[in-house]
């Protein structure tokens, strides 16, 4: 799921990728692919059973009534989005029905539906179907290099970021004056944000610091994986939305420290583990080893269970033996 090539290349790859079923030889790509997931160990899908059930948690027996979008509407409605389906779907028949939903979904679906996020589901099932989606703005960053160990950082929480979501506002109202903590707004200002406004900061200006702040905005935390898999403590609220990154899977104390939902706790979380180091390397460790799960060559083949769940759920594909076992 790393994401650190160029722009053009990336854009020149994913139209690539987009073209390739229609071009001859799909029905052989297909089954080819079919006989590739046959031939893993069943180890490997034990590996990945959890992740695959959790991201397409449909009940079974479920319909689609959409058309496929095709590849000009599907790129006129968010190249960025349709580029990582495309990765994904192009070992499909083309012409199975789905419903995709671009941008940020903070929103339960009422019908079987692919996305980016969710809010975390209360329930045994959702029709959010999750996908790893605009992966160059939320795979970006991962393993930020930082020559400055955990013990020399400044023991502060630092924050950079738009404020535009009446939470994130309310956390600088609070706290943007306070001695323990760098905070501020970025981007376009308004009366009420002028106040909190400072300039940008590169991802290594915020490592020189031993807490990162990590708020949700209108779904998940943009800024969550790279600090995860940095040498830095993400400090933060319990998520209440979760993307093909499962963050309602994240252990508070575990991979970060929480914050109270009103923020109340943030001066003494600080001072708190400011003077609990080995604490802080302890979480670190286990936050890096939690990302380092979404990077392994399995990961390809996570992404292509889940849609192939979410075919088989509406009723439009035949499982593999080894797939009934691996869906519940």
């Amino acid at each position: 799921m790393r994401t650190k090539q160029s722009a053009f290349f990336y854009n020149l790859k994913s139209l690539a990728l987009c073209l390739q079923p229609l071009l001859p030889g799909q029905k052989g790509r297909i089954k080819r692919r079919l006989a590739q997931l046959a031939s893993l160990p069943l180890s490997s899908l034990e590996s990945i059973k959890d992740r695959v059930n959790k991201a397409c948690a449909l009940p079974p027996h479920q319909s689609v009534q959409n058309p496929p979008l095709g590849l000009f509407k599907g790129l006129s409605l968010g190249s960025r989005y349709f580029y990582d389906f495309m990765a994904y779907f192009r070992f499909f028949d083309q012409s199975l029905r789905y419903q995709l939903e671009y941008g940020d979904v903070n929103y339960n679906l009422l019908t079987p539906t692919l996305c980016k996020s969710r809010p975390i589901p209360q329930i045994p099932h959702s029709n959010n179907v999750l996908l790893p989606l605009d992966k160059r703005r939320h795979f970006k960053h991962i393993f930020p290099p930082c020559p400055m160990p955990f013990e020399a950082k400044q023991n502060k929480l630092f924050f950079r970021g738009a404020c535009f979501q009446p939470h994130r506002l309310d956390f600088l109202k609070h706290y943007f004056k306070h001695p323990l903590m760098d905070l501020g707004h970025v981007g376009a200002l308004t009366p009420a944000l002028s106040p909190f406004s400072k300039p940008r900061a590169s991802i290594a200006q915020h490592l020189e610091h031993k807490f990162i702040l990590s708020l949700e905005g209108f779904d998940v935390a943009s800024n969550l994986k790279w600090i995860l898999s940095s040498n830095s403590v993400a400090m933060m609220p319990p998520p209440k939305f979760e993307s093909f990154f499962l963050e309602s899977q994240l252990v508070p104390y575990i991979h970060y420290i929480p914050l109270k939902p009103d923020y109340s706790d943030t001066p003494a979380q600080i001072e708190f583990f400011s003077a609990r180091p080995k604490d802080c390397l302890e979480m670190i460790c286990h936050a890096n080893t939690y990302v380092k799960s979404f990077l392994t060559p399995l990961e390809e083949w996570t992404a292509f269970l889940v849609l192939r769940k979410y075919f088989y759920y509406t009723g439009q594909v035949e499982p593999l033996e080894i797939e009934k076992a691996l869906f519940n």
